[in-house]
């Protein structure tokens, strides 16, 4: 087992990830940037270790910075949580050859999941259902028209490094065609350093639910059943929650066949997600697989009892999974706690907490970096904290939620808890009548 762990991330998912350390008698290293100098996970790390400015480019994603680090410390792992370098196959490999192991995948499937053209491909190989598509890389507008016609429309462009909804153009007609290629290049250039893009059928009415799955180095791989994450706004995710209020047995057991298929596919070792997009009749087709832990993942550790960083950590000491496949015993419920204003377009709120009271209670969970007085920078992801909220059944879940979000207090900045309010009253949402186009008419009071 590891000695000392760097963690080459910040905020709640720094400080998730330094408590289950703890819990394993493991030494933590916080890196932070000069504008996380007073985050908490800095306060509670065995040692910390700024890295640079306040811009991403200076910290969190400088690569020489963080192995600098590493160094002086004598870390003998890097856990890269998500975002910033979490799928970043150079950084993998530059730990690899200087004898620091990376908490993940290898380098090798970091790249066959990372490019959604080569991850398409290795699926079909494997048997997964994915969404009707091209092969290869959209050359032209004229060869865009060609296999527009061939798919039939509706269509999406997309970009082949792309997420977050970047590089991104659903298209309805031929007339629409050259300006949303035209579009889509343009952004996923800029977004991306990587202009290229393919097309696929666009599934109408879909749910975005996803699978978890765990492998370990010895070809053992399982799946801790599915997630929810069709509330979403332009791609991305606001509330998340397992069982999914869509999903039958057969769909589940299909679907965690389908993860399984895809994990084995590529050998993968550590926790991932095979996410998928589920139609109205229950079909299910292959989106991308994220090679890290999610955001969401504490929805799964609640209704399986499962700690999944605990799970990643050991995994890469070369420890072995027991194999066994998990279904939900309760239901949770996460939304994401955004510094947002949602009465005014979701507009970032960073500044001041003045103000700072978190629910509490059973089956209520807090997984944050935030406190009273913490000044929120404006160069990070607005996200802010998650509220988990478990309970036998989604209806008490909901309820536990809406009682937890009315005892949420943060003042100083605007949040998106008076969404999440507003959600939870929703009847559609109640009853789990929703798709991942619900928030396109869902309007604040």
């Amino acid at each position: 087992m590891f000695k000392k762990i760097l963690i080459a991330n910040r905020g709640e998912i720094a400080l998730r990830i330094i408590r289950t350390c703890r819990e394993m008698g493991i030494k933590t290293v916080a890196v932070y940037s000069t504008a996380d100098k007073d985050s908490l996970h800095v306060k509670f790390a065995d040692e910390a270790v700024c890295i640079g400015g306040p811009k991403s480019q200076e910290s969190y994603l400088n690569i020489p910075h963080i192995m600098a680090a590493c160094e002086i410390t004598n870390a003998d792992a890097v856990h890269p949580g998500y975002g910033f370098l979490a799928e970043n196959a150079k950084f993998a490999q530059i730990c690899a050859d200087h004898g620091i192991k990376f908490i993940g995948p290898t380098p090798e499937m970091i790249n066959k999941m990372g490019d959604k053209i080569t991850a398409k491909e290795t699926m079909i190989k494997a048997g997964v259902p994915v969404v009707p598509g091209g092969e290869g890389l959209l050359e032209s507008v004229d060869a865009a028209k060609i296999l527009a016609k061939e798919i039939v429309y509706p269509v999406i462009i997309k970009a082949t490094a792309g997420g977050g909804g970047k590089g991104m153009r659903v298209v309805w007609n031929e007339s629409e065609i050259e300006k949303a290629f035209n579009d889509a290049k343009m952004e996923a250039a800029a977004s991306f350093k990587n202009d290229g893009l393919y097309m696929e059928k666009f599934v109408e009415e879909p749910r975005h639910i996803e699978i978890q799955v765990a492998g370990d180095q010895f070809g053992n791989v399982c799946h801790l059943s599915e997630r929810d994450c069709s509330i979403q706004r332009r791609h991305q995710k606001l509330v998340e929650e397992s069982p999914s209020p869509f999903m039958t047995p057969d769909l589940r057991q299909r679907m965690g066949d389908a993860a399984i298929k895809a994990a084995s596919a590529i050998n993968y070792e550590s926790v991932g997600t095979i996410e998928f997009l589920v139609d109205k009749h229950r079909n299910f087709y292959f989106m991308e697989m994220n090679t890290r832990i999610q955001v969401e993942h504490c929805v799964t550790e609640e209704v399986v009892s499962y700690d999944l960083i605990k799970e990643q950590i050991k995994i890469a000491a070369g420890e072995k999974i027991s194999g066994k496949n998990y279904e939900p015993q309760l239901h949770a419920i996460e939304c994401r706690i955004n510094a947002e204003d949602p009465y005014n377009d979701f507009r970032p709120s960073p500044g001041k907490i003045t103000v700072l009271h978190t629910p509490g209670g059973h089956g209520v969970r807090v997984d944050s970096h935030v406190y009273a007085g913490y000044v929120i920078p404006p160069y990070y992801d607005s996200m802010i904290g998650k509220l988990i909220t478990v309970a036998q059944t989604r209806e008490e879940a909901i309820n536990t939620m809406y009682r937890a979000l009315s005892e949420y207090v943060i003042e100083g900045v605007k949040t998106t808890i008076p969404f999440h309010l507003q959600l939870m009253q929703n009847e559609d949402f109640r009853k789990g009548n929703f798709t991942t186009k619900f928030l396109e008419t869902f309007t604040m009071k």
